[in-house]
């Protein structure tokens, strides 16, 4: 178990030249950096790219990928549990961890050439493997290299968030980016931090045989909608995790497989001891040596101060993705990455619109929000409507035992859709209509108008817009009304 940030490879310098001109310096090659490389050496401009990590970033080294493939694991040993459902006689599986472990390097091994400096090579992009450090405001440093460029992007990422909590820098404990390196059982698992990761690392660990403790300061999952957020409180404590929220953690403390928390736990001093600790407490901006200062780049609490078209304090400097800080996720840094490849590869200047990138978390069921959730929207506009409809009315989920949760739909009293969250089966698959239709500032009347293959889950999207028109007719006056109407037919 290890509780550094993921260390500095050993890749060989590039060794060619001192000074390199370039077009375009992006610092990061996880998938934003990569794609943006790619992008703008496909269109003629000489680009730069430097990584002092793997390629790939946090991405596929330590987030979503080897996340996936340990859900994926998590899934499949449900399955077998809870087969008696369907008829089928259950079995308690044999979790073999070390098959596991491998399974996750080869999901990694598999995606890896997608981000290799082989294959950007042959595009056109100069990878150099160095730690990137601006000298001042127009050069940057990597390695044996000094690069300047017309325009300069940050791209690095964020690194785990290690909170001051008493004891927790003394005890081997698990981050975000090193609980993929475990490869043997885990007896009892207590992860602090209850957001997207937290929560689905608790749900993995608990299908594969583990007890897990949840606990956070705050409420679980309080950057999704609560409403929604209940939908997967209620499936993981169904599963056995135990959850304390606005809870208190004073100090970590033990050796080996013993390893206590201490704090306050439903309000009452509690000592909670488990085999291993998993801090997921967020990440920050992995943006501390980059020399921004030298840059003039200015910073915030948050991450590089950016204006709507990603650039900083200094014209020449762009940053996207999680250096920018809040809210962080692949899908943002990759829709940040589509926008700068628009203004500085084909100077087309798109203003950001931060209301139209979806998030999801991958637990069972999924919960997937984009736009504004229904605090946020009562906060702008006042007086909304919210439209609801649950899985448990979908024939497609009640056939395959998934009726747990509802799509969620907030709209302005013309019924333009100012949010959307759904938590059901497959709701980061859903999501994306909604996305779509707040994409183009379509009504609540464009989303019933479609038709969809029946049975599926995606009904329940057209029913959510469908909904409006049902609550309509619990007023008399637009009874009367259509009972005119039928008669003049």
């Amino acid at each position: 178990m290890l509780t550094a940030s993921p260390p500095q490879t050993d890749a060989p310098k590039d060794p060619s030249g001192d000074l390199i001109k370039a077009d375009l310096c992006i610092i990061g090659a996880g998938p934003a950096g990569t794609a943006l490389a790619a992008n703008a050496a496909a269109c003629g401009q000489s680009v730069v790219l430097v990584e002092k990590h793997r390629m790939g970033g946090t991405s596929l080294n330590y987030g979503t990928v080897p996340s996936m493939a340990l859900a994926a694991a998590g899934e499949t040993a449900a399955a077998f549990r809870g087969s008696g459902a369907h008829g089928i006689k259950p079995l308690e599986p044999t979790v073999e961890w070390a098959h596991v472990g491998a399974r996750i390097r080869d999901a990694v091994a598999g995606m890896a050439p997608n981000f290799s400096a082989e294959r950007l090579g042959g595009l056109g992009v100069r990878v150099i493997h160095a730690a990137g450090r601006f000298a001042d405001q127009k050069t940057l440093m990597a390695g044996e290299h000094r690069v300047e460029a017309r325009r300069y992007v940050v791209a690095t990422g964020s690194s785990p968030l290690l909170p001051n909590i008493r004891g927790v820098k003394d005890v081997a404990v698990f981050t975000t980016d090193t609980i993929f390196e475990n490869r043997e059982p885990v007896d009892h698992l207590i992860i602090i931090g209850a957001g997207a990761s937290g929560t689905q690392l608790a749900q993995a660990f608990r299908r594969l045989g583990s007890r897990v403790t949840l606990i956070d300061q705050s409420q679980m999952l309080g950057r999704f909608d609560h409403e929604l957020a209940d939908v997967v409180r209620i499936a993981l404590t169904a599963e056995g995790v135990v959850i304390y929220e606005n809870a208190r953690v004073d100090a970590v403390a033990g050796v080996g497989s013993r390893i206590a928390v201490e704090g306050l736990f439903n309000g009452e001093p509690a000592r909670v001891e488990g085999s291993h600790v998993l801090i997921a407490c967020g990440r920050r901006p992995a943006i501390a040596d980059l020399g921004l200062d030298l840059a003039k780049v200015a910073v915030t609490a948050e991450g590089i101060k950016t204006d709507g078209w990603l650039r900083s304090t200094n014209r020449r400097v762009y940053a996207i993705g999680d250096a920018t800080g809040h809210p962080q996720s692949v899908q943002r840094a990759e829709y940040h990455a589509r926008l700068l490849s628009a203004s500085l590869v084909l100077g087309k200047p798109r203003k950001l619109n931060a209301n139209g990138v979806p998030i999801a978390l991958y637990t069972d069921p999924e919960l997937a929000m984009v736009g504004l959730t229904e605090a946020q929207s009562r906060k702008a506009f006042g007086r909304v409507e919210v439209h609801r409809f649950p899985m448990r009315e979908n024939g497609r989920a009640m056939s395959m035992r998934a009726q747990l949760g509802h799509v969620k739909v907030t709209t302005d009293r013309r019924g333009r859709i100012l949010g959307a969250g759904i938590a059901a089966k497959s709701a980061a698959e859903l999501i994306q209509v909604w996305a779509l239709a707040i994409s183009k500032g379509l009504t609540l009347d464009d989303m019933s108008g479609w038709i969809a293959p029946h049975p599926t889950l995606g009904e329940i999207n057209r029913k959510a817009a469908v909904h409006r028109y049902a609550e309509m007719t619990r007023f008399a006056a637009q009874r009367a009304w259509g009972r005119v109407l039928a008669r003049l037919q």
